[in-house]
């Protein structure tokens, strides 16, 4: 019974303030399709930020002279560390077929292989690529050196950290902006019934009885709302976004963007949170009577 009473009383609120309904839809609308946008766009470069730190590796250069008991000695010692998820060794070949491929200029004229075997190091978290590189220090016999490039390792880390902090500030600013936009709307038609909500006290009704219809009808305007974001979102994501995609390189298969039915839940779930919680906010003045 108290749930009818709640569900009529917030239909009659939405069609009989036809207007304010409409701007709080329109504001989680544009909240949302922002905020949709926002996290495409974040969780792409996320991903593209994890897919450049695959790249940040450790180097072990051998002596031209190094033994074999030499060079398995120190892959010991790698494979034996917990930080370290992969350890490939680079044949001299190896090293010189792909200086060819990369730098054909630079070797053309070698009458010899002057480059040394080493190990290319995947630390488990490119965070603890300096601690793998110093654990080889000094170096053991047979090494020439360890580099694992600090000044560009050091850039990558700091632009994935610089974006990660981007991407949750963002986000956070997104949703106190929607919550306080859907909260002044609704605040008017609030107050336009502000009358009637003082009776309710005065008769004795609990703050949950008055706050409930209101609080439905944010949830009606964030679902309603949310619904259309998700649909303009998804009109961009089939016919605009291929012809973006279209003028830019490819980033490679390992970049991708949240998938879409699960950034749909996000923004209708956060939109019901938010418009639930921008009305309750919102009525708390009313009810002290």
């Amino acid at each position: 019974m108290r749930t009818r009473l709640f569900v009529g009383e917030a239909f009659r609120s939405v069609t009989a303030n036809l207007s304010t309904t409409i701007a709080a839809t329109m504001t989680v609308l544009i909240g949302m399709f922002l905020l949709g946008l926002f996290i495409a766009l974040g969780t792409w470069v996320l991903s593209w930020t994890d897919e450049v730190k695959k790249d940040v590796v450790v180097r072990v250069f051998f002596d031209q002279g190094a033994t074999n008991p030499q060079i398995e000695a120190v892959r010991a010692k790698l494979v034996a560390r917990t930080d370290v998820a992969k350890v490939v060794f680079v044949s001299k070949e190896d090293a010189l077929r792909r200086m060819r491929e990369k730098h054909p200029e630079l070797v053309k004229n070698l009458t010899s292989n002057p480059l040394p075997p080493s190990y290319e190091v995947t630390p488990k978290r490119a965070e603890e690529v300096e601690v793998v590189a110093n654990s080889l220090e000094p170096p053991p016999p047979g090494v020439e050196k360890v580099n694992y490039g600090k000044k560009t390792t050091d850039r990558i880390l700091q632009v994935a950290k610089i974006i990660g902090g981007i991407f949750l500030v963002g986000s956070l600013i997104l949703l106190a902006a929607s919550t306080l936009l859907i909260a002044n709307t609704i605040r008017l038609s609030i107050f336009s019934r502000r009358r009637e909500v003082e009776v309710m006290k005065l008769v004795g009704a609990t703050n949950w009885f008055v706050r409930g219809p209101f609080m439905l009808e944010g949830i009606i305007c964030g679902l309603v709302g949310s619904v259309v974001a998700v649909i303009l979102l998804l009109m961009a994501k089939e016919f605009a976004l291929p012809s973006i995609l279209g003028r830019i390189d490819e980033p490679g298969d390992g970049v991708n963007a949240i998938s879409f039915p699960l950034m749909a839940l996000i923004l209708v779930v956060t939109s019901l949170l938010v418009g639930a919680f921008g009305s309750g906010i919102t009525l708390r003045r009313f009810l002290k009577v």
